[in-house]
């Protein structure tokens, strides 16, 4: 008996160290630095680009402006998910939202890019073209536009 309770109460303790783990990385991270902080990021992204063609360097190296990204979960399984822009200037044309899963095996990206010089009055999602890396499935894609929605310059 006591062997069951001791089982029950490790898979507890195991359970909300898991959480508070997800808890502590969620927000504290950015894309850009995904690539330097851990190598298994940057094996999964090299895995992801490197079958991909006419892509910036920006987006290849994860490199330019990040937000902090947040834990997100879709169909069960949880994600680390931000925005990274070529800079902070040309985010409204040039963006990624980058969703990598928390054990870092897979990696998903959607690539906006609106065109430089869209008058104020154009909204930016009737004009934008959307690319998917990492072959994201239908749940994913959604996912990755929800992200885009939050931000408030975008309509």
């Amino acid at each position: 008996m006591a062997g069951k309770h001791f089982h029950a109460m490790t898979l507890a303790f195991l359970a909300s160290v898991s959480a508070m783990a997800i808890a502590a990385n969620d927000g504290q991270s950015r894309v850009n630095e995904l690539l330097s902080s851990d190598p298994e990021y940057r094996e999964t992204w090299s895995s992801v680009v490197k079958k991909e063609e006419r892509l910036p360097d920006w987006v290849i190296n994860l490199s330019g402006s990040a937000d902090q990204m947040n834990a997100v979960t879709e169909d069960g399984d949880k994600y680390l998910v931000g925005p990274l822009c070529e800079t902070q200037d040309t985010c409204i044309n040039k963006r990624l939202i980058v969703a990598f899963s928390m054990n870092k095996a897979h990696a998903y990206a959607m690539l906006v890019e609106v065109p430089a010089g869209l008058p104020a009055d154009k909204s930016p999602t009737r004009h934008a073209d959307y690319r998917f890396l990492g072959k994201p499935n239908e749940g994913m894609q959604g996912l990755l536009k929800e992200q885009l929605k939050k931000d408030p310059n975008w309509y």
